[in-house]
């Protein structure tokens, strides 16, 4: 395969550290972000560490590991992984999670399996995140490839075919996992659905049927939950503005203090659960099924996997009960969590900020966010 085509989509090798850490270091952001993370450091120490780092691999113990692993000691209560026990460390896979934080779904996933004594994987991340060229330069240094966005339909063809070529060539020849979000950009309402578009996506790189296609990419789905969502009640805001404004487009600004809140913010108790691939479910389709309602099945499996193994926290049984007026749920919770919850609703209202503000809109917006994977729950497990 000439793997010279990923050029401007894969992340970087071993061979180009020296010249992007160059040009790292003569961004004075980039150096400004980099005290940040080693805090207590001279900048003159960092840079020498940095310009002497011989590896991908050694970049990631050396700077990544410890910079996730603090910022999960201070902003989560707890960070937990189950179902490492269904992982061949042989194997490669692709693991396809629902979608809660920009930055730390697969980051924190990617500490978690290093524990385990897995190697990282290969993270796709949206070229709409890129907003700095050493963001771009960054995250390529830390294992991720570039998902093309907002192109025409012609120019997206090409692009999802060469980032599905990318994915194979990357699990099959390079033996790297990937992580991919089972959607384009986070679900506002946490009602987390697999699009169709991204199952598409993936088969268009194989040389086989959808199912063998589908198959040899070892799909894990990887259900994540956060106790607390630092960023819901931005999300909620932005909810309204598009409600209020059917154009409404994100800034630059806004997108960088979505991430930058979803750092920083508590989280409470996050929990990650790996799930069995599906590579043999897959097998067990039939054949001859219509490619259209092939990936509506597959998304539905994923779906049912991310559902089932949600892990719940009081305040998901609590806005359930708030939003329907009823006390369905209270044994789920004590009269304190539910007071310490309401209190947290409002203190996360009370930062949106807006000319026109709909509480009530807002309030019952923020409630489906917490309520959504408890109902979800419970239907996928009717299945």
């Amino acid at each position: 395969m000439n793997v010279q085509k990923f050029d401007d989509i894969r992340s970087y090798h071993d061979a180009e550290i020296p010249e992007v850490v160059h040009r790292l270091l003569s961004d004075a952001a980039f150096c400004k972000l980099l005290e940040m993370i080693q805090p207590g450091k001279k900048l003159d120490d960092l840079k020498s560490m940095l310009q002497g780092i011989p590896s991908i691999q050694e970049f990631q113990k050396s700077f990544i590991y410890p910079y996730v692993r603090g910022l999960a000691d201070r902003t989560t209560a707890s960070l937990d992984l189950a179902g490492f026990k269904y992982l061949d460390k042989t194997s490669t896979y692709t693991f396809v999670s629902n979608h809660r934080d920009i930055i730390l779904d697969s980051a924190f996933l990617d500490i978690l399996l290093i524990d385990k004594g897995l190697d990282t994987f290969e993270i796709a991340i949206g070229d709409n995140l890129l907003i700095f060229p050493w963001i771009r330069d960054l995250v390529r240094l830390n294992k991720s490839f570039i998902v093309k966005r907002g192109l025409p339909v012609r120019q997206q063809l090409t692009a999802s075919l060469e980032l599905s070529s990318y994915m194979y060539y990357a699990l099959h020849e390079k033996k790297q996992s990937i992580w991919i979000a089972q959607r384009e950009g986070r679900a506002k309402d946490s009602n987390d659905r697999t699009q169709e578009s991204v199952l598409k996506m993936l088969n268009l790189g194989g040389g086989g049927s959808v199912l063998e296609n589908l198959a040899s990419m070892q799909i894990v789905p990887v259900s994540i939950s956060y106790e607390y969502d630092p960023c819901d009640y931005l999300k909620a805001r932005e909810m309204q503005l598009r409600r209020d404004n059917p154009d409404y487009v994100k800034t630059v600004k806004d997108d960088l203090f979505n991430m930058q809140t979803g750092l920083m913010g508590f989280k409470g108790r996050v929990f990650f659960k790996i799930t069995p691939c599906l590579s043999d479910e897959l097998q067990k389709l039939e054949v001859g099924m219509h490619k259209n309602e092939l990936f509506e099945k597959i998304a539905q499996l994923i779906d049912t996997r991310i559902h089932k193994n949600y892990h719940l926290y009081p305040g998901n049984y609590i806005a359930a009960d708030m939003l329907d007026g009823l006390d369905r749920f209270a044994q789920s919770y004590s009269q304190k969590e539910r007071e310490h919850f309401s209190v947290y609703l409002q203190k996360q209202l009370d930062k949106i900020e807006l000319k026109d503000k709909d509480e009530p809109f807002l309030k019952k917006r923020m409630l489906e966010m917490y309520a959504n994977p408890l109902k979800n729950k419970l239907e996928a497990e009717k299945k």
